[in-house]
């Protein structure tokens, strides 16, 4: 094996830069001499990668965004695919951003380059025609829930279960503590955290707003925390609460981690929230809405029977799921007011606690002995 080889990795967003990193540094505790070139941002460049291009011309998203930058995209992934080309790396790394990476790796394989994926695409869930195309591109597909590896391993494509990151940064915070750096008095204390995303906010907020109205009718004391994933979300927020000034509602710039914290419950759009909740170890409610034709589409496609990770790593309904129709103002209320009692919102806690162990694991540390294990495999 060569004692200073070449990595190629690709990140495509924010969270991928930090696997990176984290990747590169285990990486170097086999690998001292190794070089390390592709697309980061600057904890990859700090780690030692030189990137070839920025970072955040790969970060786009929706539909029409990605079609308007589809020329700089595919002069993009041309160079890197005839970098590897000419450089032949001992191994090219795509951390998600699977629509860019997919396609750079379905161009190296047949090359004999061995190539590396890391974070599934949510293929198990919807979409499982594209496993054929993921096993003819991919040598090696890192996993970081274990339900997506047996999903790999049932259609015969190479794959580790690694860990989630997450696991090993999140860690339940002290809920007085954090009420006092956010202000809030009373209790109980709500958090709502409607989405990031314009389009989820502007679904999903009047109908948080409605459920807020219905507890704090019902509840004396109660309040609120309301995180804004950004400025723009803020504007939107503030306009929406215009209508109902006299809801106790605390609005926080960012802080989604602080306001969980805070809470005795969580009503929250399904999505990563839903795990970073559980490893707070927060009582939660999942809500999801899509636009109705929207729904009609993606509910045949997709195939798994719980949308929250929390209940798709515990295989049952462990936390209330109420989706497009069910996303009522009298079911979401009912099932927090049900999480607000003291009895059943410990025991819910006590089995959030329990799932951590499935998925805190050394990421980064077992991902770079299976790159090693790869790249010391001969070429077939």
């Amino acid at each position: 094996m060569d004692a200073a080889p070449l990595f190629v990795l690709v990140a495509g967003e924010a969270s991928g830069d930090t696997l990176g990193a984290d990747l590169i540094g285990a990486l170097r505790s086999h690998f001292p001499a190794a070089h390390f070139t592709g697309i980061g941002g600057p904890k990859m460049i700090a780690a030692g990668l030189v990137s070839r291009h920025p970072l955040e011309r790969l970060a786009v998203m929706g539909f029409v965004e990605p079609l308007k930058r589809l020329p700089e995209l595919l002069r993009i992934r041309r160079d890197i695919v005839n970098y590897c080309r000419q450089q032949r790396p001992a191994a090219f790394i795509g951390i998600d951003a699977p629509d860019f990476n997919l396609g750079i790796e379905k161009r190296l394989k047949p090359l004999g380059i061995k190539t590396v994926h890391y974070v599934s695409p949510s293929v198990w869930a919807w979409r499982q025609g594209r496993i054929k195309g993921i096993k003819k591109s991919v040598d090696l597909m890192l996993t970081l829930l274990p339900f997506e590896q047996q999903f790999y391993q049932q259609h015969q494509v190479p794959s580790l279960f690694v860990g989630h990151p997450l696991a090993s940064q999140l860690r339940p915070g002290d809920a007085a503590a954090a009420r006092r750096q956010l202000g809030i008095g009373g209790a109980p204390v709500v958090a709502l955290l409607p989405g990031s995303r314009s389009g989820e906010v502007a679904l999903m907020a009047p109908l948080y707003l409605q459920v807020a109205a219905k507890l704090a009718a019902s509840l004396a004391g109660i309040s609120f925390v309301l995180p804004a994933a950004n400025p723009a979300r803020r504007a939107q927020l503030d306009a929406l609460l215009a209508s109902c000034p006299a809801l106790p509602i605390t609005v926080i710039d960012g802080g989604a981690e602080t306001a969980m914290t805070a809470a005795d419950a969580v009503l929250l759009t399904s999505g990563t929230t839903a795990l970073e909740a559980m490893l707070l170890e927060r009582p939660m409610v999942v809500s999801y809405k899509l636009g109705e034709w929207s729904y009609r589409l993606v509910r045949w496609l997709v195939k798994t029977p719980y949308v929250a990770l929390p209940n798709l790593l515990a295989g049952r309904p462990l936390v209330a799921e109420l989706l497009q129709h069910d996303a009522t103002v009298e079911q979401l209320s009912g099932a927090l007011l049900e999480l607000l009692e003291p009895a059943r919102g410990a025991a819910l806690v006590a089995e959030l606690r329990a799932l951590r162990s499935q998925i805190e694991l050394p990421s980064s540390a077992r991902a770079a002995v299976a790159i090693a294990d790869l790249i010391a495999e001969p070429a077939a």
